[in-house]
């Protein structure tokens, strides 16, 4: 059997209200009732009885009420004591409020019932007025605590469940913002890698060049790419330190690159690559249908310009060729470059950029594939294809 646990504290203090209050009440000779069998002190023990049973109020509430009541029919036998009514009453609450949500529906319709039984009953024997004035008693120590008891109940429910739907409400918006500051974090990651490593891998290949190379034509000509490089990142990188410091939004928007671009895109990746054996090409074969979508746009410029960075780093001497194409609403990136060995400085990769032309694809609902092929004429190359749907009401649902 389980123990019983310890009384509440204001429990303890119901329980010794309720004795002193009756033992008062009794030393003054004031009763509820004469006439009855058990007089004199028998009045104490109902009394005694019931202000133990407070103590147990909220520990086990039910069986509190149920013991309580044996008192209570004990009480009309002997001279009565309105603090052992009193005390009931608040048996009949504590059942309501603590016990189990079945008694908290079972008790007030019990006492109701039971009110109205003994009127009916009370009215029937007596056959005088004075039985709907026990009926009214009966509804007070019973039917009114045992209501007052429901509506003090749903009101707690009520409370306790507006708390846990503020808690998960509360739950969901840190979630929602850990969420978007992790996308926002990508996001720039992103941004920082496309605009800076072009450029930065650019300074890497020409210093080591200029480092390797004995030459002062050649270190002349690497010191005049590191400074364009190095000049055009600097201002890359002022232009997004700008936008994240920038909060109050009344600065003009920063125009976003687009495909138009492109052709000074392959003239810098040409002027970086000269002394790679590198040339650039690009087949535009799209419609002159006007502009695509502004995301698309932007993921397409970004993945042509990372294919050529991780060109310039890796790749062997030869063509690379930019190939765009826009049918059925789809726009087909394709980025190939000579795949094998290549001769002089190398810029050390991290896969970053890779992951980073992933990630802009699938925002956009589309296809990536990267990795060495086989050409027509059976030499080695290493291939980059994304298909971007370009359907404006895709991108806005």
């Amino acid at each position: 059997m389980k123990p019983l646990s310890r009384p509440d504290r204001d429990d303890v203090l119901i329980a010794g209200a309720g004795l002193l209050g009756g033992l008062v009440l009794w030393a003054v000779g004031l009763h509820t009732q004469g006439g009855r069998p058990l007089g004199g002190a028998w009045v104490l023990l109902p009394l005694a009885g019931t202000a133990g049973l407070e103590l147990l109020r909220r520990t086990a509430p039910q069986t509190a009420l149920v013991l309580g009541t044996f008192l209570l029919v004990l009480d009309q036998f002997t001279l009565g004591s309105l603090a052992t009514v009193v005390m009931f009453t608040d048996l009949v609450y504590a059942a309501v409020v603590y016990g189990s949500p079945s008694a908290a529906r079972r008790i007030p319709v019990s006492t109701g019932l039971i009110t109205v039984g003994v009127t009916i009953g009370f009215y029937a024997w007596i056959h005088r007025p004075e039985a709907l004035l026990i009926g009214v008693i009966t509804a007070i120590i019973s039917f009114a605590p045992a209501t007052t008891g429901a509506l003090v109940r749903n009101h707690r429910e009520a409370a306790e469940s507006a708390r846990l739907r503020a808690e998960q409400t509360a739950l969901l918006a840190e979630m929602d913002r850990s969420q978007a500051v992790v996308a926002e974090r990508a996001r720039m990651a992103r941004e920082l890698h496309d605009m800076v490593a072009n450029h930065l891998s650019a300074i890497a290949i020409h210093s080591t060049a200029a480092l390797s190379l004995d030459d002062p034509a050649t270190t002349r000509q690497a010191l005049s790419v590191i400074r364009e490089n190095s000049v055009d990142g600097l201002a890359e990188m002022r232009r997004l330190i700008g936008l994240l410091r920038d909060t109050s939004g009344r600065d003009e928007p920063t125009a976003a690159p687009t495909l138009a671009g492109l052709d000074a895109l392959l003239a810098q990746a040409r002027t970086n690559g000269a002394d790679s054996g590198l040339d650039f090409t690009l087949d535009d074969r799209r419609a002159e249908d006007g502009p695509l979508p502004a995301p698309v746009e932007l993921a397409a410029y970004r993945i042509v310009q990372e294919s050529l960075t991780n060109a310039l780093k890796h790749a062997a001497p030869g063509t690379v060729e930019v190939a765009l194409a826009h049918a059925d609403g789809l726009l087909t990136v394709r980025v190939t470059s000579p795949y094998g060995d290549r001769p002089g400085p190398r810029a050390p990769g991290s896969g970053a950029g890779l992951i980073g032309m992933r990630e802009r694809t699938e925002l956009l609902d589309g296809t990536f594939a990267a990795g060495p092929e086989s050409a027509e004429d059976g030499t080695k190359i290493w291939q980059v294809r994304a298909q971007l749907p370009a359907h404006d009401e895709e991108l806005t649902t």
